[in-house]
Parts: structure tokens; C-alpha cells; sequence
């Protein structure tokens, strides 16, 4: 996010931000400072703007964004993980195998499980690319790869342990 703006900027009500956002800080992954960051980070706040407010510097303030930023991709991380070990349909797709072939496979363990999966082929061809990163390169998966449904057909595409 740029820093660039307005020398006179004002900063929105952090408390009422974090109230309207849900922010509990018993249950967050994230410091409050970390979310007073993000919630003012995310409305164009400068971070020389945050750190006047704050009473510290602007080199303190890019420090505690990128912390935070690191902790909510963590979190995603974990959930991801999370709803892949409990999915109900798990499908393991080897090193060397085609892209296109991944949609029916994970098709037929969904209907082998009675799972309703909600993509279209390319859809799902997508996900697993997009997902899986530089583990497939055009239509070949370069690493082992684990695709999960869960019951509600959101899909979940993890790397391979050592992959990561």
C-alpha cells in the first residue's frame, strides 16, 4: 500500500473500526496494535501517519504491518489445513500427473462420498493451479498434491509436506 497522500491526513476512530470489524483480542491471532494497523492500513492511512498517532515511528508501524500480514496468512494457512485433514473426500494427486486429469478424480471420490462439488472442470483446474503455486507448471503437477472436499463442497488443495 503506497504511503503517498495527503500531509494533513485524519485518522478514522480505530476502536469504533475494530468494534464494527469484530475484533476480539481473546480469540485473534493478531496483537490489537496489529489490528489498529491493518484496520488503518486498509482505509489508506500513511503509515507516517499511523506512527503519529501512535506515538512511534513509521519503521515501528512497517514492522508491526508486515507482522500482521504474516499472522493472517498463518491463519488462512492453518484453516486451509485444517478443513483439508477433515474433508471427507481427499484425494492424493502424485507427482507427474495431468491437470486436466484432476477434476474427475476428484469428482469421483466426491460421488463416492455422496459430496457435492460446486466448480465446473476448468473451474477446478483453476483452483488447484492457483492453489498450488509453482508445484504445477502448465498442465503437469510437479509435486504431490492433496485436494480436499469438504461437505459443503469448498475445495482445499494442499502441497505435499515436503514440497512446502
Amino acid at each position: 500500500m503506497s504511503d503517498a497522500g495527503r500531509d494533513d491526513e485524519t485518522v478514522p476512530d480505530v476502536d469504533q473500526l475494530l468494534d464494527r470489524a469484530g475484533f476480539d483480542p481473546e480469540t485473534s491471532v493478531l496483537t490489537r496494535r496489529q489490528a489498529e494497523v491493518l484496520a488503518l492500513r486498509e482505509r489508506g492511512v500513511r503509515q507516517s501517519t499511523i506512527a503519529d498517532f501512535l506515538g512511534t515511528s513509521r519503521a515501528n508501524v512497517s514492522s508491526i504491518e508486515a507482522s500482521a500480514r504474516t499472522n493472517v496468512e498463518k491463519a488462512r494457512e492453518t484453516v486451509t489445513f485444517v478443513d483439508a485433514l477433515t474433508a471427507p473426500v481427499r484425494v492424493e494427486v502424485p507427482a507427474g500427473s495431468d491437470l486436466y486429469d484432476v477434476p474427475k478424480q476428484v469428482y469421483d471420490a466426491c460421488d463416492a462420498s455422496g459430496v457435492k462439488v460446486n466448480q465446473t472442470a476448468p473451474d477446478l483446474m483453476k483452483i488447484v493451479s492457483d492453489a498450488a503455486g509453482d508445484a504445477v507448471e502448465g498442465r503437469e503437477i510437479r509435486e504431490q498434491l492433496f485436494v480436499g472436499v469438504t461437505s459443503d463442497g469448498r475445495v482445499r488443495v494442499r502441497r505435499h509436506a515436503d514440497g512446502v
